[in-house]
């Protein structure tokens, strides 16, 4: 079976590829100076069937292996073009899976084929100004009234945030209890009356990744908006981030391979003291520990993928895949970029981006400081 896999994977690479030489490579200098990828193109990836395509065929998807979604966001992230990895993978793997495993039949048919389609764009709204990786201090709040619930608050650091027409908002619906049981989930219509789209946000990297600040005004939503369960939104999250966690852990191997690519190219053309730099023991050290790594975390990203796939990742399993995959994928970018010396410093030189892009990896979806402390605290645990 796996093999059966692999071989209509390697089918399905072929045309990912073409649509990023075609589509994404030409262009994709113009949208890090516009700092957003056109609709346009979100249009084109899913005329191509490149979005959300372990979605249940009744939904608009092909209803295959959780493998096709990776492979596409993986294949950007090793192309270089990596801000659009993370708009997808936060689009495909994150906010179209919520709405898939917490909606109500209605939701899924008004939402999920458009998200396969590419008209609507997601995005998931927990980040706040004073509550990053603590999403228990998040102070957007949702009351209670007649016609459903009206939504206060702010959020920032939202990927898709310019783009995206349905925004998946936690918010606290009960004050008199802690975060993590008074939270809910809300899908909010990117026209709703009281939204507003702050700034799209200057960031070092991912300059092509709309990255924003969002505003709530007293948003009315209905009550058929709630998603999943009330005052159960923080369990829905809990259930949701092993797969977004291995989602980034697996774009950052993926970066990581792509940037080792560019240093076997340049260190085979490069000379200093007469010869190949390739020759240079200390460089082909530097290539061998580089390989090590990537190869190591290959094969757990692979390995946890099948658990996934079992429904058997579990959170500590997905915690060191974010921790150690995204650690490893800056150590091995800034040692590629060292090979280029002071050339890698060059923003022409896409070595540069791969270096500015993948140091957030350690930072969102968990910063590597929690990922360390939930796996201690499950190893612990078990004395």
């Amino acid at each position: 079976m796996r093999s059966e896999l692999q071989q209509e994977l390697n089918i399905f690479r072929e045309t990912v590829v073409r649509f990023i030489e075609n589509e994404i490579a030409p262009y994709y200098e113009e949208w890090e100076n516009n700092k957003i990828v056109p609709k346009s193109v979100w249009h084109k990836m899913g005329e191509e069937g490149l979005l959300c395509c372990d979605i249940p065929e009744e939904y608009g998807g092909f209803g295959v292996s959780v493998d096709f979604n990776f492979l596409v966001t993986e294949e950007l992230a090793r192309a270089g073009f990596f801000a659009l990895s993370c708009n997808v993978l936060v689009h495909a793997d994150i906010a179209a899976h919520y709405i898939l495993n917490l909606g109500t039949e209605e939701q899924k048919q008004k939402y999920l084929p458009n998200m396969v389609s590419g008209h609507c764009i997601g995005a998931i709204c927990m980040t706040e100004p004073s509550a990053g990786s603590d999403l228990q201090g998040m102070k957007t709040t949702a009351t209670k009234v007649n016609s459903g619930w009206s939504i206060s608050g702010s959020k920032t650091f939202i990927t898709n945030g310019q783009n995206a027409s349905i925004y998946i908002v936690a918010a606290k619906t009960n004050l008199a209890v802690t975060g993590s049981k008074g939270t809910s989930l809300f899908l909010v219509d990117g026209d709703s009356e009281g939204f507003s789209r702050g700034q799209n946000l200057h960031k070092i990297g991912q300059q092509a990744a709309d990255t924003s600040e969002l505003f709530f005004d007293n948003i009315m939503v209905a009550q058929n908006d709630l998603l999943g369960e009330l005052d159960k939104g923080f369990l829905g999250l809990m259930h949701e981030l092993p797969r977004e966690r291995l989602s980034c852990a697996a774009v950052g191997v993926a970066h990581a391979e792509g940037a080792l690519s560019l240093a076997l190219e340049y260190i085979k053309e490069r000379y200093a003291f007469g010869q190949p730099i390739a020759k240079l023991q200390s460089i082909r050290h530097k290539i061998a520990e580089m390989k090590s790594q990537t190869e190591l975390h290959r094969i757990m990203i692979e390995h946890y993928k099948t658990l996934l796939t079992e429904k058997k990742l579990t959170t500590e399993q997905a915690s060191i895949a974010k921790f150690s995959a995204c650690e490893m994928e800056c150590k091995v970018i800034d040692d590629a970029l060292q090979m280029f010396g002071g050339y890698g410093y060059m923003k022409e030189y896409p070595i540069s981006r791969f270096y500015v892009d993948a140091r957030v990896q350690r930072i969102y979806g968990g910063t590597s400081e929690i990922m360390k402390e939930i796996i201690g605290k499950s190893v612990i645990g078990r004395f």
